[in-house]
């Protein structure tokens, strides 16, 4: 949302309210530093041992205290967490109009990723404009019914890089500072609810494998806070001189990581746009993806969970060049770097009959 926020604030004619919830503290106050963002609510939803129902019942209560006060013309929410269908929930018991970012992704398994998939087909029934990545993800939307203000305008996602890609940067995570990125490196991130526990140890055991088949390479491994997570990854992970287990990355050093890096393995939605963006071919750690145009034109594989299949396609790109190259050079489906433009185009027009 971040490069749509500032896209707003380059027009005097739009008064543009931030409102962040709080959650993941460290990680947020990172990201709004660098887009040098100022929220002008803070929500501070975040307590110790929080449950989705309760994450959920928070932002209704206070985003609705928020548009109460504010009395917007819209409530603009991105992607599918669930504070972000909370909030259009919010805005809706307010009769407030919602805007959804990132509209249409679809696994059509409800469980799949878990809350995610029910939170993006909930708030799209909610909302009152869509703003949907790519045509696939318009076509899902119609699929449903949904035909009124539909718009393809590419994924805000990829407009960040004009802003935290820098050949000349520096890191900021002393950890990474260490990782000599001369070296083939492997990006990686594992973290979703459905991959805890035995998925992740089997995510880890491929690592593994590869270490030992591949001696001149190397994995970079942001270790996601959730305990979970943690446990898992430490025991398996700990103390092997070619994994980094590093603390989890701001945005800025995260996209930089993924400049430097030969490719990424990942079950994360986002990297599955952004890595193709810099030509780094990524290997998705789950079953199914709401991201299927990356898979369509080749610039990512859904590998799974099983440690088998991980080494097997890691092992491919490690060792053919041809086939490297293909995913590397395929074009990326999610948009030109100007999505949040095409959408601040839109909301004038529309909401600017309405006055």
């Amino acid at each position: 949302m971040c490069p749509l926020v500032l896209e707003l604030q380059k027009h005097p004619e739009i008064e543009s309210i931030v409102c962040v919830t709080g959650q993941h503290r460290q990680m947020l106050d990172q990201v709004l530093e660098v887009f040098d963002i100022h929220p002008q609510y803070d929500l501070d939803i975040m307590k110790q041992r929080q449950t989705l129902a309760s994450i959920t019942a928070s932002v209704v209560e206070k985003i609705g205290q928020v548009i109460q006060e504010c009395k917007p013309d819209i409530v603009l929410v991105h992607g599918d967490t669930t504070t972000s269908f909370a909030a259009a929930l919010g805005a809706f018991y307010c009769q407030t109009p919602v805007g959804h970012v990132e509209a249409g992704l679809r696994t059509y398994n409800k469980y799949s990723p878990y809350p995610e998939e029910m939170n993006r087909v909930l708030t799209g029934r909610i909302a009152d404009f869509h703003f949907a990545p790519t045509q696939r993800n318009e076509k899902a939307l119609h699929d449903e019914a949904i035909t009124q203000n539909v718009f393809v305008t590419g994924n805000t996602v990829i407009d960040a890089f004009a802003t935290t890609v820098q050949d000349d940067y520096r890191f900021k995570s002393e950890q990474l500072q260490k990782v000599d990125f001369s070296k083939r490196t492997i990006l990686m991130t594992a973290h979703r609810r459905e991959n805890l526990g035995a998925p992740l140890a089997q995510i880890c055991d491929a690592v593994l494998e590869l270490c030992e088949k591949f001696p001149d390479c190397q994995f970079v491994y942001p270790v996601h806070l959730n305990p979970a997570v943690r446990e898992t990854v430490f025991s398996k992970l700990s103390d092997h001189p070619q994994i980094h287990l590093i603390d989890p990355l701001d945005v800025q050093d995260m996209h930089n990581a993924m400049a430097r890096c030969f490719f990424v393995m990942t079950d994360s939605g986002g990297l599955q746009e952004e890595a193709p963006h810099l030509g780094k071919p990524v290997l998705v750690l789950r079953t199914e993806t709401e991201r299927p145009e990356a898979v369509s034109v080749g610039t990512a594989k859904v590998v799974g969970v099983e440690t088998s299949s991980i080494v097997n396609t890691a092992s491919e790109l490690l060792t053919d060049k041809g086939s490297y190259e293909k995913m590397a050079n395929a074009q990326n489906p999610y948009g030109d770097g100007h999505a949040s433009e095409r959408i601040v185009k839109i909301l004038l027009e529309k909401l600017g009959q309405k006055q």
